[in-house]
């Protein structure tokens, strides 16, 4: 079985956003994993940091639905660095 490997494609603290890019990439038939483990390294070990994974293959096609998403929103999602 060939393993493969996953990238970070967005993260955020709400779980709101989270789930509405979520979608956006499940509706484009890209599989979206999350990841919610605590950090520990560059913020306080409380902060609960929520990553969405793709699989490598789907890196470029998930980043160009994120940015295509939030030109055109006027939702105002948290996108401080």
């Amino acid at each position: 079985m060939e393993r493969e490997t996953r990238v970070s494609v967005f993260e955020s603290e709400n779980a709101w956003e989270i789930q509405l890019m979520r979608s956006k990439l499940e509706n484009q038939e890209i599989p979206v994993f999350v990841n919610d483990k605590y950090m520990s390294f560059t913020t306080t070990p409380t902060a609960n940091t929520i990553r969405l994974m793709v699989n490598l293959k789907d890196e470029q096609k998930a980043f160009e639905i994120i940015d295509e998403f939030l030109k055109n929103s006027d939702i105002k999602m948290n996108t401080n660095p």
